[in-house]
């Protein structure tokens, strides 16, 4: 563990951020104690390390990327595997990166293998970097959502292994979010840095079943194809419950953060602060404007590795406290929550500013989160959630057609 996430940890005990029953640790696969564990892609490393002997390895790896609880690049040197290079996603090898910050290539401190930044001035591995990789290796745990970088990342790994002739072997993790497949799809002249897939916002695919996708749907430059190996996790269904043991970006900090993302990442797009600047992103929503509607109330600050710069630092934001809110209400609806969009839309007294990502200085704008034109209109217009939804029916059905012939497990 980084000191990042050891100095968070005490930052979550110290302010009970969590209220989530669980241990980060438990990864349940039923309340039926008997079940067999479920068993990773990286776990498994009988189904792959023989195969990696005497090859030069390229790693697309971070902080999340483990096996048997230990990193998966220090675990494959210490089995004599030849690593030559490690590419990091947003957030960085170590996982210590702020959102949306942009990480440079470096040397490991740890194992001096060199480190080249895909979230920086580049987002793919150039043919130079791929000049001395017979292999790569993609392993890091995603969280099934449209906008969450990560299989955006997976397409340019595959296309750059695709136009070298390097075969790709993904180590399969768990969605936690495989029971929904949920939200708009994905309008393509919307496609942006949060959005480049005609897919829902919950797509409920692993991202191996996901890296499937990719190549089958021909989404890489000139319909190119990766020679793809998906050594799969054993004993997984899309209906298994999954608390992450390592969480998997620093504002994605809690299980209770990491089952409410689908439904609150959407606030990135609009003048509300969503727990950036706390040890509580993704559980709490507010702004100054609501004081005296609602009675909640918290103060984001600059956090280093976390947010430097919130939206309304220093200023007290009032609104909606989610730590509670029993997520298992997601898994059983099996849908997004629009409920705290569509309240909050009406309760901001500047309704004009709402969806103004200029002035709130988040992510993006919201039209492009949403994957669509149509639901802030929507919102604005306050059509009921079953009427937008109904808008949904027909891109959702079509989509999991096509899912179908990609999935691993049941």
């Amino acid at each position: 563990m980084t000191k990042f996430f050891h100095f968070l940890t005490l930052g979550l005990l110290a302010l009970g951020a969590s209220s989530c029953s669980k241990s980060p640790t438990e990864n349940s696969t039923s309340e039926n104690t008997t079940a067999p564990a479920l068993v990773t892609g990286a776990d498994q490393t009988e189904k792959y390390l023989p195969y990696l002997k005497g090859k030069r390895i390229g790693m697309l790896v971070n902080h999340s990327s483990t096996i048997d609880g230990k990193p998966s690049v220090d675990v494959l040197l210490a089995s004599g595997i030849q690593v030559t290079k490690i590419f990091g996603p947003e957030h960085g090898f170590r996982g210590n990166a702020s959102n949306g910050a942009h990480v440079g290539d470096e040397i490991d401190e740890t194992t001096g293998i060199p480190i080249i930044s895909l979230y920086g001035k580049k987002k793919k591995p150039s043919k130079e970097d791929m000049a001395d990789i017979d292999l790569m290796i993609f392993d890091v745990q995603d969280v099934g959502v449209r906008f969450y970088t990560k299989i955006i990342t997976l397409r340019d790994v595959m296309e750059a292994c695709a136009e070298n002739n390097v075969e790709l072997i993904l180590l399969d993790r768990p969605n936690p979010h495989a029971y929904m497949i949920d939200g708009p799809i994905l309008d393509m002249k919307l496609k942006s840095g949060v959005g480049q897939f005609p897919i829902p916002i919950a797509y409920g695919m692993t991202i191996g079943e996901f890296a499937q996708m990719v190549n089958g749907e021909g989404w890489m430059t000139n319909n190119l194809k990766c020679k793809l190996n998906v050594i799969k996790m054993a004993n997984y269904t899309h209906d298994t419950p999954y608390v992450l043991p390592v969480y998997p970006s620093p504002n994605l900090n809690t299980p209770q953060s990491v089952m409410l993302y689908p439904s609150l990442c959407l606030f990135e797009g609009t003048i509300l602060n969503h727990g950036r600047g706390t040890y509580m992103p993704f559980t709490i929503l507010g702004a100054p404007a609501l004081k005296g509607t609602y009675e909640f109330s918290y103060t984001p600050v600059g956090i280093p590795g976390m947010s430097e710069t919130p939206l309304y630092q220093n200023e007290v934001c009032y609104g909606l406290d989610l730590r509670g809110y029993d997520v298992e209400q997601l898994r059983n609806s099996r849908q997004l929550n629009l409920s705290w969009l569509m309240e909050l839309y009406k309760a901001y007294p500047d309704k004009e500013k709402f969806f103004d990502f200029t002035q709130s200085r988040q992510i993006g704008n919201f039209d492009k989160l949403a994957g669509t034109t149509e639901l802030k209109q929507q919102i604005i217009a306050g059509i009921p959630e079953a009427e937008i939804r109904k808008t949904w029916e027909p891109g959702l059905k079509a989509f999991k057609v096509m899912r179908e012939k990609y999935l691993l497990y049941p």
